[in-house]
């Protein structure tokens, strides 16, 4: 029998080979020390899934912060459309840190105890950048400080962050600038999580039962229930996920686990954008 003629792709031919005097995939991306961070502590299979499955999140949360300050900045100086274009670049982001505890979903309970005693009381609640999203969507209690004070440098980029407007402050100063709410109705203090005003909720209403003379607050609101849906849908699928693994014991990092993570599911970021569909 005679053997079959190898298949070439072409367009190949004249890939370059040599990269003396420029990057090549891995360099560009520094791929060996990316691959050097997943260092388990047994030898359990699943171990690096788990380590995997949490860099992935973090390097989303990086992007993440990217864009929400980068909108921020946009919105604050009346630039809506590239604060647009990062909001919905976030909710896109968000889809793909949800999808990734479905990955992690594959390991079983037994898989998990193999190796959970390993990393002692390391949690997802110490998440400086996970923490910095909340912060910046304006989920704020002092008592999440707690965990930093060891961590000096992150600690004071997250008590800046808790004493600063939120992405919902930024957009009702632009409620305010123009002319549909008044600056009274705003917050003068940062650190709590936002509650709902009847003036803010009746400025939200005059932008949905006037979309065309508002389109762009309109748009904005829109985009902003864009990112919560997501944030709640993330959060929803940690709970299940963690719910699947350890029941209801108490978390690694001290936490009730479970029963603390259904509750934050209960934290409304932008109240009013929620409470405008029941008033249209």
């Amino acid at each position: 029998m005679s053997t079959p003629p190898a298949i070439t792709i072409a367009g190949a031919e004249n890939a370059h080979q040599s990269f003396k005097d420029s990057f090549s995939y891995s360099s560009y991306l520094r791929l060996e020390q990316l691959l050097a961070a997943q260092q388990p502590l047994t030898d359990a299979h699943d171990e690096v899934l788990f380590i995997t499955i949490h860099h992935v999140q973090e390097v989303w949360m990086s992007l993440i912060i990217k864009e929400l300050t980068g909108a921020m900045a946009k919105l604050t100086a009346g630039d809506f459309e590239p604060a647009m274009k990062m909001l919905a670049r976030v909710s896109r982001a968000q889809e793909q840190m949800g999808a990734a505890w479905e990955v992690l979903k594959t390991m079983t309970p037994a898989d998990y105890l193999e190796f959970r005693s390993a990393f002692g009381k390391a949690s997802g609640f110490q998440s400086w950048q996970y923490r910095t999203v909340e912060f910046l969507l304006g989920n704020r209690q002092r008592y999440m400080l707690k965990p930093f004070a060891e961590q000096p440098d992150h600690l004071a980029k997250l008590t800046a962050i808790i004493e600063s407007p939120s992405l919902y402050d930024i957009a009702l100063q632009a409620l305010v600038k123009r002319g549909l709410l008044s600056a009274s109705a705003l917050r003068s203090t940062y650190d709590a999580v936002t509650e709902s005003h009847p003036e803010v909720l009746a400025a939200w209403l005059t932008v949905y039962r006037n979309t065309a003379a508002h389109w762009d607050l309109y748009y904005l609101a829109e985009k902003l229930v864009d990112v919560e849906d997501n944030f709640r849908r993330w959060r929803f699928n940690h709970v299940t996920t963690v719910e699947r693994l350890i029941g209801h014991k108490t978390g690694s990092g001290g936490t009730t686990g479970v029963g603390y993570l259904r509750r934050a599911l209960e934290v409304v970021l932008f109240p009013e954008l929620w409470q405008v569909r029941t008033e249209l």
